[in-house]
């Protein structure tokens, strides 16, 4: 027989476990599981009675829906995304999120079940870290959403730093190894290596970059544009994803010789003319450069993995090391927080350091340690 409370009832199940169940707004709801004993059926029943109380109750048939179709709504739902962000989140369900947990409803997917995919994925050697971290960044923004809609009570994405993305250091190039690259490189392509380097711009940035952009009298080239080019092929100019990216960068006046030979030589004519593009005029293929990169790389004294984006660290590394501020790196680099321009800093000071030891040595070999040259005085 059920003992019936107020607003709810437990009742002993033929196979001697207890079931508990309780209305709540005419509705009946029935526990997700049944119990050992009768206290821990009341006891279920007192917590969500104290979830009721404190307004904290979550519908248990609102979860109900799939983990594939709620991110599916949840993507559709964003049309405020940039397209290649919208493509990376695409391929990020499909390849690595939805194959494993998918199928499951929002309300079976508990700390523990978020914690097996995450270090399973982490064991293997393909995504690799910096993706992993991408996608478990996803999966908990999807989450976060299903919790404002009062789906579930609450994100089971609780890995403390699984989000954070601990990429290995990428090389940096010497400006001799810059200049070395540049020679080596096809002649169309030489400012535009000189200005990755020493301006810190992305490749979307230098692919959307118009004659009118670039004062070269003033030495300055202003960053109101960047470039996408999707999976397809699809090639999109737009805005910078962050007012941050909207800036004017200035370029050092020695590479000025070469900015003023690219224009008259490579560069489409007109106003708006792209400085960096085809062979008549057109927007320039990521994998037209990348073919002319790599065989640059393989003729120079360089780290082989080293990238064009690594040009952008190497601006960056030599920006702060003329003393630049953490507000001046972020201006440069087009970013509205101070981490990536930390990481700048923090590397001279490294190279501060180098050089202070360095220093040590050299007073060492002179025989100078421990000598005081006489008193100190008036200190």
């Amino acid at each position: 027989m059920a003992r019936r409370q107020s607003w709810g009832s437990i009742r002993k199940l033929n196979s001697g476990r207890y079931q508990a169940r309780y209305r709540f707004e005419g509705i009946q709801y029935t526990g997700p599981t049944t119990f050992r004993t009768k206290s821990e059926a009341n006891a279920w029943l007192a917590g969500v009675r104290v979830d009721l109380d404190r307004g904290a109750w979550i519908d248990p048939d609102a979860g109900s829906v799939s983990l594939a179709d709620f991110a599916t709504a949840w993507l559709a739902e964003r049309p405020g995304l940039r397209p290649r962000t919208r493509e990376l989140y695409e391929s990020e369900l499909r390849l690595h999120i939805l194959p494993v947990l998918g199928d499951l409803q929002l309300r079976q997917l508990s700390s523990a079940r978020v914690r097996s995919w995450h270090a399973e994925m982490s064991k293997r050697e393909k995504p690799g870290p910096p993706t992993v971290a991408k996608c478990y960044r996803l999966l908990r923004a999807v989450l976060t959403t299903a919790v404002e809609d009062e789906l579930i009570l609450k994100n089971p994405c609780v890995l403390k730093r699984a989000g954070v993305e601990n990429a290995p250091e990428r090389p940096i190039a010497t400006i001799e190894q810059v200049y070395a690259l540049a020679d080596a490189i096809e002649p169309r392509f030489r400012a535009m290596v000189l200005l990755a380097a020493f301006t810190g711009l992305r490749l979307g940035e230098l692919r959307a970059l118009r004659r009118s952009k670039l004062d070269i009298a003033r030495t300055k080239v202003q960053v109101v544009e960047q470039t996408q080019e999707l999976k397809d092929g699809t090639l999109l100019i737009g805005e910078p994803k962050s007012d941050a990216g909207r800036r004017t960068v200035s370029f050092p006046q020695a590479i000025v010789p070469d900015m003023e030979a690219h224009l008259a030589s490579w560069a489409a004519p007109g106003r708006d003319g792209l400085v960096f593009c085809g062979t008549k005029g057109q927007p320039m293929r990521r994998a037209t450069f990348y073919r002319a990169w790599a065989r640059a790389v393989r003729t120079v004294d360089v780290d082989p993995d080293l990238r064009l984006h690594d040009l952008r660290h190497t601006g960056n590394t030599l920006a702060a090391s003329t003393g630049a501020s953490t507000k001046e790196l972020m201006s440069r680099l087009g970013h509205s927080s101070p981490r990536a321009a930390l990481i700048y800093q923090h590397a001279t000071a490294d190279r501060d350091a180098a050089i202070a030891r360095a220093l040590s040595d050299l007073i060492v070999q002179r025989g100078q340690s421990g000598s005081h040259g006489g008193e100190l005085t008036g200190i």
